[in-house]
């Protein structure tokens, strides 16, 4: 499920929840029973904001980092040879197809 953030105006707060593309999040109660929080002092009818946010990538820069997210890179070395270069100790490191 994506993830979105919506501001509330009335009480300058920003709160992130995930939920489905289709749902529509208008009022400050809605939010707070799907963010499972407090509403305060904030009236449960008070509008909310969607905001635009960019997505978060994940972008590799060693090959630890492609480990770590359980991706495999491949190196080419000779003809029809690849060097897994994430490969794990006891793994093999050499790719033939």
């Amino acid at each position: 499920m994506p993830t979105y953030d919506y501001f509330c105006p009335s009480n300058n707060q920003k709160i992130e929840v995930r939920h489905s593309i289709h749902e529509k999040i208008i009022t400050w109660g809605e939010l707070c029973k799907l963010a499972e929080c407090d509403a305060g002092n904030t009236p449960p009818d008070a509008p909310v904001q969607r905001l635009i946010t960019a997505p978060c990538l994940l972008v590799p820069t060693s090959d630890n980092d492609y480990k770590s997210a359980g991706l495999t890179k491949l190196v080419k070395r000779d003809s029809g040879v690849y060097e897994n270069v994430t490969a794990k100790d006891g793994e093999s490191r050499i790719v033939t197809p």
